[in-house]
């Protein structure tokens, strides 16, 4: 400048110029050094200046390197003016305002990349809490290891702290921007096109996040356990959505130390509201609407599973700051997968003195529903005579102690073969008038008996099927009556110690399978196994027929009376063959309407003509429309003058009944022949009948209604809504198994309160898990062992279904006061009976090798006494039998005491929380002293 050089020649020839250039070199050196500190102060201030804010100031300086012009002394900070007062007057150098306007520049662009920031992060945060702790996407490499050791410093520092950080920022900058002044032309054209470069890759690198996030945030959140490395894992948690988790799929490259932290605050984030929806009452589900229940089904997914540990999320939170620790490392993520993983671990550990369930499955056990008894009825709403029952039993069992209980022996007639309800016989010899068989039916004691059933001298443990279907030990039923009356028929022969089944009966004396598939030929859409899996057979004998269907994978509910034909059923169940004591009598048999396949009958006695076709008609009850009836008896193929008129009779009766007569096949090898009905799958007929007769039932009368029911002499109309049972078959055998029934309605809740269909699934993957991880290796069951297998408290059947595999059979029992789902477990192709457990099961002694019990005993010591219960348990399970039982802890050291007092062995006692878990096993004991007379 021209200024310049005039100065220049003074100070040269003035005295004084020596001591002004001093001055001017301090005041210059000065200046420099107060220029170093404000920009690194700039520079040290944490979360205030973008990469993109650094590239642009480096660029500009570059540049003012370069320029002619120096900054003014005075202009070099506004902050500092009394220095500059001190200054002015020996000073004549004037400079332009480069330095300056160098300076404003930087904290201009500092505050736009502030406010794009700020403005950026707000769009993928949605969340104003969280915005201001992700100023910066991309910090400059320089300054990566200074902020990684503030990081470790801070990362304990509450939200209020980051937020009091930012507040003085913004200070700086609004002081900044007041001081703002131009810069020449050609630098700030230059400035604003580094400064637009710089915000386009911001930018794109904001897009690019943000569509990331919105592809997080349209998908369920990962478990924060199952992630790693910043990669997501391919298994969702239950917790749902979150705002805040927007990060989850940005990579580990991506991720800043300021990210580090947020993810930390996410992921904890996640863990509470994890928690808040398992802390919901034990129990509840959510249905697909959202709607939560009272009672819920062990999720897994699950099946199975879907009853994960609850106690997990409150692990995490009681460790909650070694869990801070482990992610302010550089391994942050990896080193939460592995902390999560060893909590996880000890949560399914023993703890305060409880030992975890067999191979970590979960203790939660799915709970009724609070709103059953407005969608689901029982067989106590229909049966007015069982409510006068249970008072009666309320009041006579008032006094339940368990404590210090002496067993004796049973004081009867019937000796080793004791069926209380069957052998009640005082209570017999008092019926008079026996026409109807009233005699064969129900009639138990008005106190159930807390006695024990001896053993037959010479027992033995049971022979193992398929063996047993062929021979039992003769001193397990040692009664030979069927072998002298029979035995040239094939039903039983007595052969050493052993009793034979040659596999015949009265109308297959050359065996069981050559009759089946003479059956299947005759009727070819019977198709055994597929369209026809769950069987009738009505006065079975010794159920050769049932059990050889077993290999047309067919299962048969055989039936016969404790009568004359001594030992029929026991000898059935011996065999391992499913069979109950039964008559068809005044009442209707203890099944749901609508639920069989097939109803057999071979020259079985029954009167089926009389009485208006009583007996006939309960068949049709039970039998699904366009199911069949099989009858092969004397009447169809013997001309007897007795056939004669009873086979006049029933076709009557049969075409009034709209039975269609499908086929009358005669077998030449067996000399017999046999009829085969197709019940109807319309109404059509019923309308178009000339005489009401059979009557058609009146709408009040509930066809599933059968616990001390009486028969009724009528029909009931075929279903035709397609949400209707019964209006269409079920799907082949074993697609029926596992698919929830047509009729479930979703408006319908199920039993833990999910929609039916969804509460369906749900109970048949618990009960996979559960049999799969535990049942079938954590409670000491040899399973080859097992044949007959009772569920006690069956809902569904997903303990039966999921025992499907095993060469085994389950008699599923629905509880008088439970729901009534017996229908839904006939219809996915098991089956089962009503019961109330307050009384005697219909089953001879020692016929189960295993018992299942699951919540059933704490309901029932309401209403019952625990020690008949258990001494009817005792009672049905064969020597070397187990028994599991689930329920709640008391209940649980209740029966524990009753066991024990009966010599059981406890095999397996284990337990967390509330809930326990037994399994025992029977032993042969049996006390020396017997019960007095009643």
């Amino acid at each position: 400048m021209a200024t310049g050089k005039a100065r220049s020649s003074r100070r040269s020839s003035s005295p004084t110029s020596y001591s002004s250039t001093t001055i001017t070199v301090v005041f210059v050196a000065l200046s420099m050094l107060l220029i170093w500190l404000l920009f690194s102060n700039s520079f040290s201030a944490p979360q205030s200046i973008s990469q993109s804010a650094t590239k642009t100031l480096s660029k500009i300086t570059s540049i003012s390197h370069s320029h002619p012009s120096k900054p003014s002394i005075d202009e070099v900070h506004p902050v500092h003016e009394d220095i500059q007062g001190e200054l002015l007057h020996d000073s004549t150098v004037k400079s332009d305002d480069l330095m300056n306007k160098l300076e404003d520049a930087q904290a201009n662009d500092q505050a736009h990349d502030q406010k794009d920031a700020s403005s950026d992060h707000d769009t993928i945060l949605a969340d104003k809490d969280t915005s201001t702790e992700k100023v910066d996407e991309a910090m400059d490499e320089r300054n990566k290891d200074e902020q990684e050791a503030k990081q470790e410093n801070d990362v304990s520092k509450t939200d209020i702290n980051d937020a009091t950080t930012q507040a003085n920022l913004n200070d700086q900058i609004s002081t900044l921007d007041k001081d703002t002044k131009e810069l020449p032309v050609e630098e700030q054209a230059l400035k604003d096109q580094v400064f637009e470069e710089s915000s386009m890759t911001h930018k794109e690198e904001v897009e690019q996040i943000t569509k990331e996030n919105q592809q997080v945030e349209t998908q369920p959140i990962k478990n924060i356990d199952q992630e790693s490395n910043g990669t997501q894992s391919s298994e969702e948690t239950q917790v749902g959505k979150n705002p805040q988790a927007g990060n989850a799929n940005i990579t580990q490259d991506q991720i800043t130390n300021e990210d580090q932290e947020q993810r930390v605050k996410d992921q904890h984030q996640q863990q509470e509201d994890g928690q808040i929806q398992k802390e919901n009452p034990e129990g509840q589900l959510k249905d697909p609407q959202g709607a939560t229940s009272d009672d819920q089904v062990h999720q897994d997914e699950t099946p199975v599973n879907s009853f994960e540990d609850v106690h997990t999320s409150q692990k995490i939170d009681e460790n909650n700051e070694q869990v801070k620790d482990q992610e302010t490392s550089t391994d942050g993520e990896r080193n939460m997968t592995s902390l999560n993983q060893q909590m996880n671990k000890e949560t399914s550990s023993k703890k305060n003195g409880e030992a975890s369930f067999p191979n970590g499955e979960s203790t939660e056990t799915p709970k009724e529903s609070n709103q059953l008894k407005e969608s689901w009825s029982t067989q106590v709403d229909h049966s007015e005579n069982q409510k006068e029952r249970r008072k009666d039993h309320a009041l006579k069992n008032k006094d339940r102690s368990t404590d210090g209980y002496t067993w004796h022996l049973c004081n009867v007639t019937t000796g080793t073969d004791y069926i209380p309800c069957l052998d009640n016989e005082k209570l017999i010899a008092k019926i008079y008038n026996r026409k109807h068989y009233e005699h064969r039916e129900r009639h138990c004691p008005e106190e159930p008996p807390t006695c024990l059933v001896p053993l037959p001298r010479g027992y033995k443990r049971p022979i193992d099927w398929p063996q047993s279907r062929d021979k039992i030990w003769y001193h397990n039923v040692p009664h030979t009556l069927l072998a002298e009356v029979k035995g040239h028929q094939n039903w039983v022969k007595v052969s050493g110690e052993f009793i034979t089944f040659p596999g015949g009966g009265t109308q297959f004396v050359h065996g069981a399978l050559h009759y089946i598939d003479f059956i299947q030929e005759a009727v070819p859409d019977i198709a055994w196994g597929k369209r026809s899996r769950v069987v009738l057979d009505v006065g079975c004998g010794v159920a050769s027929f049932g059990g050889y269907l077993f290999e047309r994978d067919v299962l048969t509910m055989s039936f016969a009376p404790k009568d004359e034909h001594e030992a029929q059923v026991q000898f059935a169940l011996e065999r391992g063959i499913p069979a109950i004591s039964a008559v068809m009598g005044s009442q209707r048999l203890q099944f749901p309407s609508k639920v069989f396949d097939v109803v057999h009958c071979a020259r079985c006695r029954v009167p089926w003509h009389a009485d208006g076709g009583a007996l006939l008609l309960e068949l049709n009850r039970l039998l699904k429309p366009g199911g069949y009836f099989v009858w092969s008896a004397t009447p169809v193929y013997q001309k007897l003058e007795e056939d004669v008129k009873i086979w006049k009779e029933m076709t009557d009766l049969t075409v009034a009944m709209c039975w269609e007569l499908v086929t009358i096949k005669k077998d030449r090898l067996n000399s017999i022949g046999v009829a085969v009905y197709h019940k109807p799958d319309s109404n059509d007929c019923y309308e178009q009948r000339k005489k009401n007769y059979p009557p058609m039932c009146k709408n009040d009368d509930d066809p599933d209604a059968a616990w001390y029911i009486p028969l009724q002499s009528c029909m009931h109309r075929v279903p035709l809504q397609e949400n209707e049972r019964g209006s269409q078959w079920p799907e082949e055998w074993p697609k029926r198994l596992q698919r929830p029934p047509y009729w479930l309605n979703r408006s319908h809740k199920g039993i833990y309160g999910k929609p039916a269909p969804d509460d369906f699934t749900a109970d048949y993957k618990l009960w996979k898990t559960v049999v799969s991880k535990s049942y079938m290796s954590g409670l000491g069951i040899s399973w080859s062992n097992v044949r007959n297998v009772m569920d006690m408290r069956s809902v569904y059947g997903g303990f039966a279904a999921a025992l499907k595999d095993l060469k085994i059979w389950v008699m599923n029992v629905v509880n008088i006061d439970s729901p009534d789902t017996l229908p839904i477990i006939y219809e996915r192709g098991l089956f089962g009976i009503y019961h109330d457990w307050c009384e005697s099961f219909s089953t001879y002694p020692r016929t189960y090798d295993l018992l299942h019990a699951d919540h059933l005993f704490s309901r029932l010591k309401k209403r019952c006494k625990l020690v008949s219960v258990m001494a009817e348990v005792d009672r049905i399970v064969r020597p070397g039998g187990k028994l599991i039982v689930r329920d709640e802890s008391n209940t649980i050291g209740e029966v524990e005491k009753l066991l024990k007092s009966l010599h059981w062995e406890i095999f397996s006692n284990i337990s967390k929380k509330q809930e326990r878990i037994l399994s025992a096993q029977k032993s042969e004991w049996r006390p020396h002293s017997y019960a007095a007379p009643s």
